[in-house]
């Protein structure tokens, strides 16, 4: 069987203080950029970090709410919305200037990662707001949804995710995080997960109905508890399975 070449992600910057622990055995993260996560200072620790471990480096731009961590949806015009994510994109790409770092690509966070998956109207409105970064990199987005739809037609360059620590949902939206079955924090049904999603392109629900999917990059989320045990086990076992991390 012929060796698979999969991106692992991670979602840093966010408090978490584990940076320095998962980026060794990742290929690609996402920054976050001050809107539910971050300032300066945290921007400029973790960027040092992944150009030390020769790791992809995205920003992680997401509703302005650092109160709800940015996993609630949020009404606001149109306007403001798309000025603070090139706000926040803005900023961080000034720091990797500073850094004399890359911009690989960008990931929305959370709700808006999750909204503009659903809503075209409110998906355009963030490529907008992104439309001046296209030529130079990649968007992580969801297969089969309303953002990769968009951006194909606008001619962004993207990339397909998907979460190596989270459940889906029939549609191929992701088990809301209110529910108890939302997470997989198991390091072993992490890799089957991952493993069938690679191999196979199919994800396994709950419920053991199969559906499928395509994806170039899978995340395992930076605030996920066992987050670094995860990677480690993906880490040591993924060549088993004839797929390896890239780096």
């Amino acid at each position: 069987m012929d060796v698979i070449c999969i991106d692992i992600n991670c979602d840093v910057g966010e408090g978490m203080g584990n940076e320095a622990n998962l980026l060794p055995l990742i290929s690609s993260c996402n920054i976050a950029t001050g809107g539910h996560a971050g300032d300066a200072s945290s921007m400029r620790k973790v960027v040092r970090l992944a150009k030390a471990n020769n790791v992809k480096i995205g920003a992680h731009p997401s509703y302005p709410d650092k109160e709800n961590f940015g996993r609630k949806s949020m009404q606001i015009p149109s306007e403001m919305l798309e000025k603070s994510i090139q706000d926040q994109v803005s900023d961080f790409q000034k720091i990797l200037s500073e850094e004399k770092s890359i911009l690989h690509h960008i990931k929305p966070h959370g709700a808006l990662y999750n909204d503009i998956a659903k809503d075209e109207q409110l998906a355009e409105t963030f490529l907008k707001s992104i439309a001046k970064y296209k030529e130079d990199l990649y968007l992580y987005v969801p297969f089969n949804s309303a953002i990769e739809k968009c951006a194909k037609k606008e001619g962004f360059k993207i990339k397909y995710e998907a979460f190596g620590d989270r459940n889906y949902n029939a549609d191929g939206s992701l088990v809301s995080r209110k529910e108890e079955n939302a997470l997989i924090s198991d390091p072993i049904m992490v890799l089957e997960h991952i493993a069938n999603m690679a191999l196979h392109h199919e994800v396994v629900l709950p419920n053991k109905q199969r559906i499928p999917i395509k994806a170039n990059t899978y995340c395992i989320h930076g605030d996920t508890p066992s987050a670094y045990e995860i990677l480690q086990y993906l880490s040591n076992h993924l060549p088993e399975s004839n797929i390896m991390i890239e780096k």
